[in-house]
């Protein structure tokens, strides 16, 4: 128990960093993909809240547990209600969560659907 308690505690440490400067994960995206726009943004105003919504059940069950309910950060993952956040392209934060940064303590999401992903992509815009 107090290895696995260690862990998340280094993994934390890790993860505090993810959106504060040098080796930003947003940042390391390929410009390829970070070009991608989220294919929601394109639709109608009741597309987007639909993918929003979505992405906010999916948020909650898949990323609140280390960023907080609202995506303001805990102390083991950095808030994502943040204007870094927010500047960053859809694509960068597609990619981050298809990719992770282990490094980082982030996982993969990419055992999710790329619609889902792309929800909460939509969703983070919002915060």
């Amino acid at each position: 128990m107090k290895t696995a308690i260690r862990k998340l505690a280094v993994a934390g440490l890790l993860a505090s960093t993810l959106l504060a400067g040098g080796s930003n994960p947003l940042q390391k995206a390929p410009a390829k993909d970070a070009a991608r726009p989220d294919p929601y943004e394109e639709g109608s105003p009741a597309e987007r809240d639909h993918a929003a919504r979505a992405g906010r059940k999916l948020f909650g069950r898949e990323c609140a547990s280390c960023h907080g309910e609202a995506g303001g950060g805990t102390r083991i993952a950095p808030a994502l209600a943040s204007p870094a956040v927010r500047r960053t392209t859809p694509g960068a934060i597609f990619w981050v969560l298809r990719n992770g940064s282990l490094r980082r303590g982030m996982p993969s999401f990419a055992h999710l659907p790329d619609q889902q992903r792309w929800q909460i992509v939509t969703y983070l815009k919002t915060l």
